[in-house]
């Protein structure tokens, strides 16, 4: 319940703290007076957004604050889930600033809008007389009945279910089309793939082969030069026949002089040495016997690299090798993309007939629940002054699944015995809406937790026993949650057990609101006047008295 409130520099209010009891709260005042200013004010506490125009002249900011009692309310997951201190008495701010900053509080945290807002939902719930508007909306009706049917946390459930099922039939259409685009070039990547993958990339060293192929194509002039060094080495007359000659020359003399026997020493090593030379050149030479259809093949596997390596726009085999590396991990790509669009189709599959079960159970759970709580309807009505009104749940199915299920409501309206119901839209008149909205409201307040309710001019177009009705019913609600009423009638307002006065006067030439707790006596003065206007005189006094006992 809100234990208080307090509005600072707020359109025509400077600062004002209210106290609120338990039970049924009223608020009166004449036209004007500011009564729509405490409604505004806990708007913003509601996390509605800031209309800067309200703040007042006094300070550069407006600053709307509640306290309200949540212990019963099961909230710490909530707290803990958004990192807020918990307290069984929670207090939450809103400042607006002329500078157009709005900024919101819980338990003295900033906290964004929409998180105030959540919470604000769960603790109260404002009434005005166009609410009634809703009731021409289908899926609010459908959401009556869910609510008065103890059904709201299934269809809750069923509607963040369905919203995740749509979420991944978004994904799957995605991965579709990127599937798509796949297959559309899959062909040519593959084909380009097949070509370097004949390249053996990884086992040929293409370099060498560049290397091999040049020797081929000159292996004529590569054996006249092995030919000229083998012969001019090992030829007669040759390097080597030359030198050994000089050698056993030289040999005979060699002991005789340290010098020589050193030089000797040294053409015996450069003979070692010419005549390992002159055998690699005869091996060279016959090495040089090129196979031509070897070099064709040469030839042939060069000529395919370099038109890779052209039409790839690349440098070197490092870089076409990589190339071919992510070709072949897009194919790989493109078939774990396929079998994951597979997998989401069939588990699409059995999510969408899980989701209509479902839906068909909560249909049928509807259908039953509808004769009960257009019984227990009734009797609310009944108690309302419409006696032999008829107010019928028409549930039907579709064809289609929605976020609501397979179910369609409209609620079909008779105000009198013997009259067809109809829509309800083309049925009630302003105060039988306002009748049936406060029935329907009384009725869910005893299935949901709601602690706080408040109605701003519930009673608009109902007056005398009407009227009387009207604060009884408000009255028996407030036995079980806290409820406020903003009223004009004074048999509402006698049914109050806490009754404040909206009032504006002219101070110092600036025009301010202020709300005051009535005491008994003052109270009797103001259903009077509510009564009689501004002449308040013996009679209306005694009906006063009358309404309140």
């Amino acid at each position: 319940m809100i234990a208080s409130l307090r509005i600072e520099n707020f359109a025509l209010i400077d600062e004002v703290n209210i106290q609120f009891t338990k039970g049924f709260t009223v608020i009166t005042g004449e036209t004007g007076s500011g009564k729509s200013i405490l409604l505004n004010a806990l708007n913003l506490i509601l996390g509605e957004r800031a209309n800067y125009t309200v703040i007042g002249e006094k300070k550069d900011k407006a600053v709307v604050e509640a306290h309200i009692e949540i212990a019963d309310f099961d909230l710490k997951t909530f707290f803990e889930q958004e990192e807020l201190d918990y307290f069984d008495a929670c207090i939450i701010r809103r400042e607006i600033s002329k500078q157009g900053r709005s900024r919101a509080f819980i338990n003295d945290t900033p906290v964004q809008l929409n998180t105030l807002k959540d919470l604000a939902s769960r603790l109260i719930h404002i009434h005005s007389q166009y609410n009634t508007l809703e009731l021409k909306d289908l899926n609010y009706q459908l959401n009556v009945l869910d609510s008065l049917a103890g059904m709201a946390s299934d269809t809750k459930g069923f509607k963040s279910d369905y919203k995740a099922f749509l979420q991944a039939k978004k994904e799957l259409r995605e991965l579709e089309v990127s599937l798509a685009e796949f297959a559309s070039t899959a062909d040519y990547n593959q084909f380009q793939l097949s070509e370097l993958e004949e390249l053996h990339l990884d086992k040929v060293n293409y370099e060498q082969m560049q290397l091999d192929l040049k020797t081929a194509e000159n292996s004529g002039d590569l054996k006249t030069c092995y030919a000229e060094l083998s012969t001019g080495l090992n030829g007669e007359n040759g390097a080597v026949d030359r030198l050994e000659r000089l050698k056993v020359f030289i040999t005979k003399y060699a002991t005789m002089d340290l010098k020589l026997n050193e030089l000797n020493e040294r053409l015996v090593s450069s003979l070692i040495e010419l005549k390992d030379i002159a055998d690699e050149a005869e091996g060279g030479l016959d090495e040089m016997e090129i196979d031509p259809e070897k070099a064709s093949e040469l030839t042939e596997r060069m000529n395919a690299f370099n038109k890779a390596i052209y039409k790839h726009h690349v440098q070197s085999q490092a870089e076409l090798k990589a190339l071919m590396d992510n070709l072949a991990s897009s194919a790989i790509s493109s078939e774990e993309l396929e079998l994951k669009v597979k997998k989401r189709r069939e588990q699409l599959k059995i999510n969408e007939l899980t989701l209509n079960s479902r839906a068909n159970e909560l249909h049928e759970k509807r259908v039953k629940s509808a004769p009960v709580i257009e019984q227990q309807l009734k009797d609310a009505l009944n108690d309302l002054k419409l006696i032999d009104t008829e107010l019928n749940f028409n549930v039907s199915k579709n064809t289609e699944l929605s976020e609501t299920g397979v179910s369609k409501l409209e609620m079909l309206f008779s105000p009198n015995k013997g009259i067809e119901a109809v829509p309800i839209h083309r049925a009630a008149s302003g105060g039988e809406l306002s009748r049936v909205m406060l029935a329907l409201q009384s009725l869910m307040a005893t299935k949901t937790k709601l602690q706080t309710v408040l109605f701003d001019e519930i009673d608009t177009g109902v007056s005398g026993d009407v009227a009387q009705k009207v604060g009884a019913t408000l009255e028996k609600m407030g036995r079980g949650m806290q409820v406020i009423a903003i009223t004009h009638l004074p048999q509402v307002a006698a049914k109050g057990e806490q009754h404040f006065r909206v009032s504006k006067e002219v101070i110092d030439g600036r025009t301010q609101s202020s709300v005051i707790e009535l005491s008994m006596e003052e109270r009797i003065e103001e259903i009077a006047r509510l009564m009689s206007g501004d002449v308040i005189n013996e009679a209306a006094l005694a009906n006063a008295r009358a309404l309140m006992a």
